[in-house]
C-alpha cells in the first residue's frame, strides 16, 4: 500500500472517530437549544445519512437507475412521509429492494 493512501485513511479514520466520540463526552447543557452549535449537531444525523445513501448509490448509477434501488427509496420516502418512522422506512425500504430483485 502507498504510504499516501494509509496516511489519508489515518487522518480520515481519526478524524471519523473524534466527530463521534467527542459530541458524545462534551456537557452540552448550557448551549441554547436555537443556538449554531445546537443545529450543527442536530443536522450532523441527516448529512451522515446522505453520504452514506450517495456514496453507496452511486456506483449502481451507472446507465440510469436500477429498478430495485427506485423501488427501495421510494418505499423509503413513501412510509417516512406516512408514518414519520425512521424504522418503518427503513424496514419498508429493504422489503421493496428485496422484493424487486426476488420478482427480477
Amino acid at each position: 500500500m502507498r504510504l499516501e493512501i494509509l496516511t489519508l485513511a489515518l487522518i480520515v479514520g481519526a478524524c471519523t472517530w473524534a466527530f463521534r466520540f467527542f459530541p458524545t463526552k462534551a456537557d452540552l447543557s448550557g448551549i441554547k437549544p436555537d443556538g449554531v452549535l445546537a443545529r450543527f449537531l442536530a443536522s450532523t444525523g441527516p448529512a451522515a445519512i446522505a453520504t452514506l445513501f450517495v456514496a453507496s448509490v452511486l456506483p449502481m448509477m451507472k446507465g440510469g437507475v436500477p429498478l430495485p434501488l427506485g423501488i427501495g427509496t421510494a418505499s423509503v420516502l413513501a412510509v417516512y412521509a406516512a408514518a414519520r418512522s425512521v424504522v418503518m422506512a427503513t424496514l419498508a425500504g429493504s422489503v421493496g429492494y428485496g422484493l424487486a430483485v426476488w420478482l427480477l
